[in-house]
């Protein structure tokens, strides 16, 4: 075990409660596609991901195809609904406020969306330049591919065994473990369902939280733990 000298916090349903938005909206609009799902089983089943990779899981899988105007669709009504609807997760600006250590957001959201989300909730001003968008490092390189926690670390020349991810997804987790990172899954969202913490500690996290306001002493402890192992 390693010690912890960076955060890196996963955006939406770890900071913000915009998950459970995003299925509303993607759920909708399969289902009038003639690929019927509820909400519950699109935020279990593809919570994390972008919505151009879900599509693709979809017709894959049912073997139907899907309008591309899908992905332009969703991009417009998801966008106005956040701007008006979402909220900041409970406690996270009593958590922030507490950390010592250095911290970003590592997100599969564009920028624009993250700007956008941050600013209504009166965080972005607080990571200020350290606000990642895996869009911008290529459309093939989101969660669950590493490159946007790797990309996370560097920014700070930190070693990425050196690094905590907070993540609500299973695909995010997947990520962050493939960086060589450690993971603290969250269930705090609007979008958490029955089994949700016993998939996170199966995809990897170290442990599961559902409240954002016990994260400092979490990751006081896990950073003892470490020390001590290492002692």
């Amino acid at each position: 075990m390693t010690g912890i000298d960076l955060i890196i916090f996963d955006c939406d349903g770890v900071l913000v409660d915009s998950e459970i938005i995003a299925s509303e909206v993607e759920a909708g609009l399969l289902t009038e596609a003639g690929y019927p799902i509820s909400v519950e089983e699109m935020a279990e089943r593809f919570a994390g991901m972008t919505w151009r990779n879900t599509l693709l899981a979809i017709e894959k899988e049912a073997s139907i195809p899907l309008s591309a105007s899908l992905i332009d669709k969703v991009d417009t009504i998801l966008d106005k609904r956040l701007a008006r609807d979402v909220k900041i997760i409970d406690g996270v600006k009593l958590a922030l406020m507490q950390l010592t250590l250095p911290h970003c957001v590592c997100s599969n959201s564009t920028s624009e969306r993250l700007a956008i989300m941050l600013g209504k909730v009166g965080i972005r001003d607080h990571f200020g330049k350290h606000i990642y968008s895996a869009r911008d490092l290529g459309a093939d390189r989101v969660k669950p591919k590493p490159d946007i926690f790797l990309h996370g670390a560097a920014q700070f020349g930190i070693d990425p065994s050196r690094v905590l991810v907070i993540e609500d997804s299973v695909h995010g987790i997947h990520g962050a473990r493939a960086a060589g990172m450690r993971v603290v899954g969250f269930t705090g969202g609007a979008h958490t369902y029955p089994s949700h913490a016993d998939k996170l500690t199966e995809a990897g996290a170290e442990t599961v939280i559902s409240r954002m306001a016990v994260l400092p002493g979490v990751i006081a402890a896990l950073a003892e733990w470490s020390e001590s192992m290492t002692a």
